[in-house]
């Protein structure tokens, strides 16, 4: 960590407000904007936060979903305690992590989301093709957990993969945006891919271990049908 990136962060309008305002980190805004200008999350949500540490969008997400909500925060590392959220240390391409993360959910999700970065080596096409599969990652994990017309965010650095990329999640997901928050860095590369409109079956039933869903198996409601109407 440089000296100049620290005079850089103290410098930080962002960063500066999210130390008064209690937040864990500067990336907290970037999830409320998100969710201001795309309506993600709701009161009762079922939310998991991957690669969550320190758990900056997992205190945003908590907030947002209220005491009948569940947020889940995903992460290799170990993550402080928080009040309401669910921290689990594992790898989210483990199926064993996912199964926990689907126990701890209550049997699926309607919000995958992911602020993720990679180590950073200062070569901008090795960190690009970085982001890409952490991106791709996370977006498979998705596929797994959600209920049907569930959402999904995830960062990533923009580059010449990220055409692909976006094909893919479109793909799976009826309404695709890019976009780039406020509290993002000028300077910064990255964007936030935002689905909505999850067109998988939404494969696992509530309450129960992850299955393969089949054709005339009872689908859990979908997030449309949960959200409580304003």
């Amino acid at each position: 960590m440089s000296r100049k990136w620290l005079r850089e962060r103290s410098k930080d309008f962002w960063y500066k407000l999210a130390k008064k305002e209690g937040w864990r980190t500067r990336a907290s805004f970037k999830l409320m904007q998100l969710d201001e200008k795309f309506e993600l999350l709701f009161e009762g949500a079922r939310v998991v936060d991957l690669g969550a540490a320190p758990g900056g969008w997992s205190q945003v997400a908590v907030e947002l979903v209220g005491p009948e909500g569940k947020v889940v925060g995903v992460d290799l590392d170990r993550i402080e305690p928080m009040e309401g959220v669910t921290f689990l240390r594992g790898d989210m391409t483990d199926p064993e992590t996912v199964s926990r993360v689907m126990e701890a959910c209550g049997g699926v999700a309607d919000v995958v989301i992911s602020d993720m970065s990679p180590n950073i080596s200062g070569a901008y096409a090795t960190d690009h093709a970085r982001s890409i599969h952490l991106c791709e990652m996370a977006l498979e994990f998705a596929g797994k957990v959600l209920v049907r017309d569930g959402a999904f965010v995830c960062k990533v650095f923009e580059g010449d993969m990220f055409h692909d990329l976006l094909g893919k999640v479109r793909a799976q997901f009826a309404d695709v945006k890019v976009a780039n928050p406020a509290a993002s860095r000028s300077a910064s590369s990255e964007v936030y891919v935002v689905a909505q409109g999850f067109r998988g079956p939404g494969r696992y039933p509530p309450l129960a271990k992850p299955k393969e869903w089949q054709e005339g198996d009872e689908l859990p409601p979908s997030r449309k049908e949960r959200r409580k109407p304003e």
